[in-house]
């Protein structure tokens, strides 16, 4: 639930941001930027809603992302910079046949149904102003059906000769109607231009030619699809008034341009006559609701008059002036470019594996799981095959936790901070919540017995960067360390699935990265549970505590049978606060005896 209001928060600042710049462009170079230009700059706020759905994963903007994240100092998690680690909160799991499952408890400051209320808050918001969307697009498909087919044949052909002018060839609808006082343009892909009932009483030809023409480049310039944009972001960010303000400015924008286009097609002795046809329906607004979607000539007078100016001050654009806008946007373009991938954090992309389900089997495992939600994936090299229960939680990445220890000792022994014969840390004096942990240790003793201070240390000592370096090279889940560098893998901002898990620790022993062979093998000697005579048993477990309470149990790792190998990963989470790797550890344990595997 937090993630996704820190991905809306996130999101608001990176377009509130653009706006901001944006507006700051028009004012600075108001004089350098066609009226068109002035509004095509808007099109520009599109983009951050289409970097949700690309996949932004494949390139290297992604490290820009997590700089920025660090920047704002948050995540997109409960740690944070706030992270507190103290004994008061310390939990040891009873089950000591397998790896001790020492964990500590990370403060999460705000309660949880404080992010209940403001996600239940926005949400309600959301649906408000879908409703009021349906109910706009409702009206217009009633207008539809009750407006009146005109039957002047002059009034056909006057459309004609303005379609010609234009330069549209879409079959466009004339229709009268009483519900409106000012026409209006409606349809994406079946366009309708709709009068004002008794419009031919009160109009000349000549008057209604600048209407067709005005409503025709509506179309043309495709801003019913702008406006369905628009409302896009009126749902998303209803409560931001920034976005209000750049609506509002969008639409006079859109006019003036909307103007412009037809003023080029007019001999400048007609400028006059086209601004006292838009004077003529000033302030005759159609319903408000209807302005979302449907263009039109009219406006209010504030909005008429600054049209008037424009008209009356209009003179046909330079080659110089177009090639300043499009330098102008192109620059846009490029900042925009930088900003886009930081809206990855609103999309999520990076939260859940797109796993392709090839050669996978997706079982029922649910009776090893009561009170408890989870998922358990093995993979059988023999076979290149998994097999997969909850295939949505198996793909969804959360903290790794005690698991990451694995790795976080293999960077230690690339970088040479430890080696595999000479991996002793020594004890700072400091007491830690288990006894176990106050003491010196070795790789396998700081494996067996999960001392966060141990790998704490090696950590900084590698450094971020080439740690970040390591995680770009294994493609260790989000590969995302921008939290605290002491507790980035506890319910923070590194976050894994249990399927990239499984697939890891199966490149890890194919030695994929071209790693030391006898690092790897000091690793997995450090992880060795049991040994009996069906098979051995590597693993580790990790558990995520959250305000004393077990959100997040793992147990990752092989089995050796024979001459096979199974990987396997499961992960467990409970909202009770019962979810521990110790628990994960027991669940998987009796799956693989089920299977004959252990």
């Amino acid at each position: 639930m937090d993630t996704m209001l820190v991905r809306i928060f996130v999101s608001t600042i990176v377009v509130s941001l653009l706006i901001f710049i944006i507006l700051l462009i028009k004012k600075l170079l108001n004089n350098h930027m066609t009226l068109k230009a002035h509004y095509h700059i808007w099109y520009f706020l599109g983009i951050p809603i289409l970097a949700t759905i690309l996949p932004w994963n494949n390139f290297y903007f992604l490290e820009g992302t997590h700089y920025f994240k660090s920047l704002l100092f948050f995540h997109l998690d409960a740690t944070s910079t706030s992270v507190g680690i103290n004994g008061v909160d310390a939990f040891q799991a009873p089950n000591s046949d397998l790896l001790h499952d020492f964990t500590v408890s990370v403060n999460k400051s705000t309660p949880d149904f404080v992010y209940h209320l403001f996600f239940t808050v926005w949400v309600i918001g959301v649906v408000f102003f879908v409703v009021a969307a349906v109910y706009s697009n409702y009206q217009i498909y009633q207008m539809k059906k009750s407006a009146e087919a005109v039957h002047n044949q002059k009034l056909y052909e006057l459309l004609i000769v303005c379609k010609e002018l234009v330069g549209v060839k879409s079959n466009v609808r004339l229709r009268e109607t009483s519900l409106i006082t000012s026409p209006i343009t409606v349809g994406i892909f079946q366009p309708y231009i709709f009068l004002p009932s008794k419009t031919l009483e009160a109009f000349s030809l000549n008057e209604l030619k600048y209407v067709f023409l005005h409503e025709l480049h509506h179309h043309k310039s495709k801003d019913l699809f702008v406006n369905y944009i628009m409302w896009m972001f009126n749902i998303i960010y209803w409560f931001n008034p920034v976005v209000w303000y750049a609506i509002k400015r969008i639409r006079i924008d859109r006019e003036l341009a909307c103007d412009a286009s037809v003023l080029n097609l007019l001999d400048e002795s007609r400028y006059i006559d086209y601004g006292h046809t838009i004077i003529r329906f000033a302030d005759k607004k159609y319903d408000r609701t209807l302005e979302q979607f449907a263009p039109g000539i009219g406006g209010t007078k504030k909005q008429i008059k600054q049209r008037i100016q424009c008209i009356a001050n209009f003179s046909r654009d330079s080659l110089l002036l177009k090639w300043k806008s499009k330098v102008i946007c192109a620059v846009l373009g490029i900042v925009v470019l930088f900003l886009a991938p930081i809206t990855t954090v609103t999309a999520g992309l990076d939260d859940v594996y797109q796993f392709s389900g090839k050669n996978a089997v997706y079982e029922d495992l649910s009776s090893y799981f009561k009170g408890y939600k989870g998922s358990f994936v093995l993979y059988d090299p023999s076979k290149n095959q998994y097999q997969i229960y909850n295939r949505e939680m198996s793909e969804q990445r959360i903290s790794p936790n005690s698991t990451y220890k694995i790795y976080s000792a293999l960077f230690a022994l690339e970088s040479n901070v430890i080696s595999t014969n000479n991996n002793n840390q020594f004890w700072d004096g400091k007491i830690y919540p288990y006894k176990e942990w106050n003491q010196n240790q070795n790789l396998a003793t700081a494996l067996g017995r999960s001392v966060n201070w141990y790998f704490q240390n090696t950590d900084r000592e590698v450094g971020r960067k080439q740690l970040q370096d390591y995680f770009h090279k294994i493609k260790y889940g989000n590969e995302d360390i921008s939290g605290n560098l002491d507790s980035y893998w506890m319910e923070s901002s590194l976050k894994i699935s249990p399927i990239e898990q499984v697939q890891l620790l199966f490149q890890l022993e194919e030695n994929h990265w071209g790693f030391k062979a006898e690092n790897i093998k000091a690793v997995n000697k450090a992880i060795l549970i049991d040994v009996q005579k069906n098979g051995h048993l590597y693993g580790k477990t990790g558990t995520g505590m959250i305000n004393g309470k077990n959100v997040n149990g793992w147990f990752i790792g092989f089995v050796d049978k024979g001459e096979n190998r199974y990987y396997f990963a499961i992960n467990i989470q409970n909202k009770d606060g019962q979810a521990q790797g110790s628990k994960a550890a027991e669940i998987a344990k009796q799956i693989l005896q089920h299977k004959k595997i252990y």
